[in-house]
Formats: C-alpha cells, sequence, structure tokens
C-alpha cells in the first residue's frame, strides 16, 4: 500500500466526519491540564504520607544524634560564609542602586528604615533561601537518591532500621533550624554592608543609618522575616528528601530529582512568601 494511497484514506475519513478532528484537538489542552492536576496532586500526597511517616519517629522520639550533628555540621558550618559573602554584597548593591533617588529626594534619613524593612522582611529569608535550596537541598536530594539507586535504603529496612527517624528526620530538623541561624546570618551581614556603603558612598553617618532602623523597624518585621525562614526551610527539607526517596531510573534519574527538588522549592517558597504575608504581614 503506497503512502498516496494512505494519505487519501484518511483525508476521506476527516471530510466525512470533521468534527471528530475538531473535537480531537480540542481534548488535547483539557487532558493536559488534568494530567498536570493529576501529576502535582500525587506529589503533594506523597509529601503528605512522607511527612506523617516522619511525624511518626517524633512520638515517641526515635532520632539518630549521630546522623543529626553530622548534618548540622555540613548544612550549617560550609555555607555560613558563603551566606555571608553574597548577603554583604546584596546589602550594599541595595544601596547602590538607592543612591540616586535618596540623593535627588534628600531621604537620607531613610535609608536604614528602607534598608533593614526590605532585608528583615522580604529580601533575606526569600534570597537565603533560594542559596540554601540550592546548595543544601540539591546535595540532600543527590544523596538520598544515590542511596536508593545503589539500594542502600532497602538495606536499612533489611536491618530492621526505620529509614525515616534515621535519615529523614534528621535532614528536616537540621535543614529547618539551619536556614532560621543563616537567614539571621544573612539579615545582619546584609544590614551591616549597607550601613557601610551608605557611610563611605552616601556620606551618611552611621548613627543616622542605625536611628532610621531603630525608631522605624519594628519587632515584628523580625519575626515576620524569621517566620518565612522557618516555612522554607520546611519546604526545602521536604521537597529534597521527597525526591530524594522517589528516584527511578538510575544515575540519570538522581540528575532529574535534583532539577524537580530545586525547582519546587523555589515554587512552594514564593507561594508561601505570598501567604505568609499577606494573612501575617
Amino acid at each position: 500500500m503506497g503512502p498516496g494511497l494512505c494519505e487519501g484514506r484518511v483525508e476521506s475519513r476527516v471530510k466525512a466526519n470533521p468534527g471528530s478532528v475538531r473535537f480531537s484537538g480540542a481534548r488535547m489542552p483539557v487532558e493536559s491540564i488534568g494530567r498536570t492536576f493529576l501529576d502535582i496532586s500525587l506529589i503533594l500526597g506523597g509529601m503528605l504520607v512522607m511527612i506523617l511517616r516522619t511525624l511518626r519517629a517524633l512520638f515517641p522520639p526515635d532520632i539518630d544524634r549521630r546522623e543529626f550533628w553530622r548534618n548540622l555540621h555540613w548544612m550549617g558550618n560550609r555555607s555560613v560564609m558563603i551566606v555571608a559573602i553574597s548577603s554583604f554584597f546584596v546589602g550594599i548593591t541595595m544601596v547602590v542602586q538607592a543612591t540616586i533617588y535618596v540623593e535627588q529626594l534628600g531621604a537620607y534619613s531613610l535609608v536604614g528604615w528602607g534598608s533593614g524593612y526590605i532585608v528583615l522582611r522580604e529580601l533575606g529569608p526569600v534570597f537565603v533561601a533560594l542559596m540554601f535550596s540550592g546548595r543544601v537541598g540539591s546535595n540532600n536530594t543527590a544523596e538520598l537518591g544515590t542511596m536508593v539507586v545503589t539500594e542502600q535504603i532497602d538495606a536499612l529496612r533489611a536491618l530492621s532500621i526505620n529509614p525515616y527517624s534515621f535519615l529523614i528526620l534528621p535532614r528536616m530538623i537540621s535543614m529547618i533550624l539551619i536556614n532560621v541561624v543563616l537567614t539571621v546570618v544573612g539579615d545582619a551581614v546584609a544590614i551591616a554592608g549597607a550601613g557601610i556603603i551608605s557611610d563611605t558612598l552616601m556620606g551618611i553617618d552611621y548613627h543616622v543609618f542605625w536611628r532610621g532602623i531603630h525608631d522605624y523597624i519594628d519587632l515584628s518585621d523580625m519575626w515576620l522575616g524569621l517566620g518565612k525562614s522557618l516555612a522554607f526551610g520546611f519546604i526545602i527539607a521536604v521537597s529534597s528528601c521527597y525526591y530524594g526517596l522517589n528516584v527511578k531510573g538510575g544515575a540519570p534519574g538522581v540528575g532529574r530529582a535534583v532539577y524537580a527538588s530545586v525547582v519546587s522549592s523555589a515554587v512552594g517558597m514564593f507561594v508561601a512568601d505570598y501567604i505568609i504575608t499577606f494573612f501575617w504581614g
């Protein structure tokens, strides 16, 4: 049967029932939306199951202390310098960009307030969480995924060791705590950098800069940022652990899991940022 004969039969069917072609084309977007919705529901359901299994290890507390302290070390100590340097340049860049408008309006006394307000409430928690997700979250996903691919998780179960109490719970608690600590460090360094560049570039005295922070920044601004850092740390921990435990397809699957973990963490953080700011801020 030649290709011309096949094309002729297809054209005859289309002419006989053109509505079927239109219906098939209109159905494709609906199918795509439905599949996306089902995929998201499956992922969220899997995350919820993992959270419940992890919480079960807390009652009574069943956590491997050595694994917990090991995670605190490599997640925290090795991230402080990176976060501090990056936050310092974020603080000075923020002031440099605002220099033109501040000089035009003569609002020198508001530089401290603007820097503290932006850093404590929004820029600090989001920036640190994105860096934390890129460094620690992706590493956690790759490590757990490698353990799944090499059947180390199955070996723990064979030895009657609960992987949620031995691996997941220490990592989740460590990531939440370290993200809050890094946010505090990043906020302090960013504000200090803003104060230094304000004095050297704009000629604003340190006392004027810190007076603006003292007079206009409330504790509620700081607590809002810390609340966001708690939520962001939880989102990063859940996302990285979930995708790490559900790796499929060998070594290429680990790469796909790392990519999905970082993307889902970023999306979850921005959604949580809006919700927290809307209801709290």
